[in-house]
């Protein structure tokens, strides 16, 4: 079920791209709105087709599972950044940033995770009750 979940995760990141060209958003505001598009797509998905809510334990698995995989595409995305649109100069200054003042950059990093993880399940919450069969 992970799969969907970084599957309307993609999608809303896409528009929201797309949305960024013309409208400046903060990055939280559009990762918040990103993972509530996936969990809702991964809710919707499994009442669907298994004609019941999750249970407690699979919104656990499903919310840490989607998180990881978000995360893993979100580390492939910044490596290819790195690797591909970065000059040596850009990734020099970038080093040396990172080295020099490392807390602030953890600090928004532990931010982010602790964000995603807490969308995520309140948003699986919030669906799995609001698109409950009846």
């Amino acid at each position: 079920m992970w799969f969907f979940f970084v599957i309307g995760y993609i999608l809303a990141n896409a528009i929201f791209m797309v949305v960024q060209t013309k409208l400046t958003l903060s990055p939280y505001v559009v990762m918040m709105v990103a993972v509530l598009v996936g969990a809702y797509i991964a809710a919707h998905k499994f009442i669907k087709h298994q004609q019941r809510t999750l249970t407690i334990s699979e919104m656990n698995r499903l919310t840490i599972g989607s998180v990881a995989a978000m995360w893993l595409l979100n580390a492939l995305y910044m490596l290819g950044l790195w690797l591909f649109l970065f000059t040596p100069v850009s990734r020099e200054v970038l080093t040396d940033m990172a080295t020099q003042q490392p807390l602030p950059l953890l600090g928004a990093l532990l931010m982010m995770i602790v964000l995603t993880l807490v969308s995520t399940r309140l948003g699986l919450w919030a669906f799995n009750h609001f698109l409950a069969p009846k």
